[in-house]
């Protein structure tokens, strides 16, 4: 998953673009003991993973979900990364890991490493649901090992803005275009930035990609395997891209999934996925006309969403959930719209939550939103948004910020350009301009001396178009471009043909021919 710049963005410009520990800014008993500066080698070294059998608990809380009758065994881990690559002998931070293994493996070739993106996405988390979907005819050959990044979930989360301020940022204007809602989104973005900043101070420059990608590398040694083998969706395939620049000689296969465009400036990434997310849009309500009773939002979808929108602008909608408090306003409207735009399979849930939200009720609504941006039913978050923040903005260079009037500016004629994701996606570029950290900005990524790397596109997809993944294969000397003909986020492996592809390249190192296109 990769957090959308647009709709994330869109309700207040706040954010841009799935058991936790204390922060780095303060002192921890799971920090490994500072050495003196003096003895740092010129080279971390990799820590120990102290691993624990929690089969049990995992088997418990997977019961019943597709692919839990696999005979799988868990395992929940933690180790330590320095916090600085600057003093690798310094202070350090937890990291925690899920590793999953499948009975009988035979012939296995290592740790398969994921990230599902985000940034601010469980890798823990992701590791487990893999384990129960990916092919078997990897899981004999591999482990599955999810870890969370520095920041992330379970390793030292970064939690700086709370419930309520979140709930008010979804609950915003998803589309400011006069100067009072810019004004108003503006006042959000600063109000996270200084909480975020009191609260952790210079550390919220520690939770960068470029770090990530160094820890990745311990885990890899930790692990044993001499080559990293990993798997990485949306925001992965910059973790992962961003790995091969800094140690391509270290790579044996990488898949990169849904790649984010390496060569688009921040105005450039924002307005193309405006637009993907407008046609998105537009092949969900053509897909809702072709039902063979009719759409039950009407024959113009479209125009049945503004209705609503405008509805809830001056009214509104409750919720039938008992106990919930919460009423759409037109950002929680636009916020599930985006939800539904990741995955095809939830369109039909989409259109019963816009069918029910006509009628008056918002529960449907709620219930795809809430888990984008990591609402849990007790109203309390998971760190997802904080983390996609405190990354984001770590890695953005201050070079490509866009200036305030200039935003202003594009609010206005994208907000005419693309009515539904425009306003939204331009707003979201003056969200790292007044975050207050250290910047690491992602290098450019050629990779040269690496070992084949794998990357894939879909030619329908919202959240990273296909171009993204056309300019990460032609970047990477040795890239390799698959394409899907399909609709929705990421595509491995949800069609024979790209699973084949991926299973061989990923088990034999054979890579499919370079421009290969797989039928929807």
């Amino acid at each position: 998953m990769r957090l959308s710049r647009g709709l994330l963005a869109a309700a207040s410009g706040l954010l841009v673009a799935v058991a936790g520990c204390t922060s780095p800014a303060t002192e921890d008993t799971t920090a490994a003991s500072s050495a003196p500066a003096s003895s740092a080698p010129a080279e971390p070294v990799a820590a120990e993973i102290a691993w624990r059998d929690c089969d049990a608990e995992i088997s418990q809380f997977v019961a019943g979900a597709p692919g839990s009758e696999r005979d799988l065994a868990f395992e929940c881990g933690r180790t330590e990364v320095p916090i600085s690559y600057d003093e690798p002998q310094g202070e350090t931070l937890p990291l925690f890991l899920v590793r999953a293994r499948l009975a009988g493996q035979t012939d296995r070739v290592g740790s398969l490493l994921v990230n599902p993106g985000g940034p601010g996405g469980s890798g823990a988390d992701a590791g487990v649901g893999l384990a129960l979907s990916l092919p078997e005819d990897v899981l004999r050959r591999f482990d599955v090992v999810g870890f969370d990044p520095r920041g992330v979930g379970a390793s030292t989360p970064v939690e700086c803005v709370p419930a309520e301020l979140k709930d008010r940022v979804i609950a915003a204007e998803p589309r400011p275009t006069t100067p009072e809602q810019v004004d108003e989104a503006f006042a959000l973005t600063r109000e996270v930035a200084a909480g975020c900043a009191e609260e952790y101070g210079e550390a919220l420059g520690t939770f960068s990609t470029v770090d990530t990608a160094r820890d990745m590398d311990l885990l890899r040694q930790s692990l044993g395997d001499e080559q990293l083998t990993y798997l990485g969706y949306s925001y992965g395939t910059t973790l992962g891209s961003t790995y091969a620049e800094l140690f391509p000689d270290r790579v044996r296969a990488l898949v990169l999934d849904a790649a984010v465009d390496p060569d688009d400036d921040p105005r450039g990434e924002a307005e193309a996925q405006a637009a993907a997310l407008e046609a998105s849009f537009d092949a969900y309500a053509a897909d809702c006309v072709a039902l063979v009773s009719g759409c039950p939002l009407g024959p113009e979808p479209r125009r049945a969403l503004e209705e609503l929108l405008a509805r809830a602008a001056t009214a509104p909608i409750p919720s039938a959930l008992p106990g919930e408090t919460r009423q759409a306003t037109p950002g929680v409207v636009l916020y599930a719209v985006l939800a539904a735009q990741y995955d095809t399979s939830t369109w039909p849930q989409l259109t019963q939550a816009l069918t029910a939200a006509r009628d008056g009720d918002s529960q449907g609504l709620f219930a795809l939103a809430d888990p984008l941006s990591g609402r849990l039913p007790d109203g309390s978050y998971t760190n997802l948004v904080d983390a996609n923040l405190a990354i984001t903005c770590a890695d953005t260079d201050p070079a490509t910020a866009v200036p305030e009037e200039e935003v202003r500016t594009l609010a206005a004629e994208w907000g005419q350009r693309y009515p539904l994701f425009g306003a939204g996606s331009a707003v979201g570029l003056h969200t790292c301009t007044v975050w207050e950290a250290e910047r690491t900005p992602v290098p450019e990524r050629d990779a040269e001396g690496s070992a084949p790397v794998l990357v894939i596109g879909n030619a329908g997809d919202p959240v990273t178009p296909l171009s993204g993944a056309v300019d990460m294969a032609e970047d990477l000397t040795s890239g390799v471009l698959l394409t899907w003909e399909g609709r929705g986020h990421t595509a491995y492996p949800k069609t024979e043909c790209v699973t084949a592809a991926v299973n061989t390249y990923l088990i034999e190192l054979a890579v499919p021919q370079d421009g290969l296109t797989c039928p929807a």
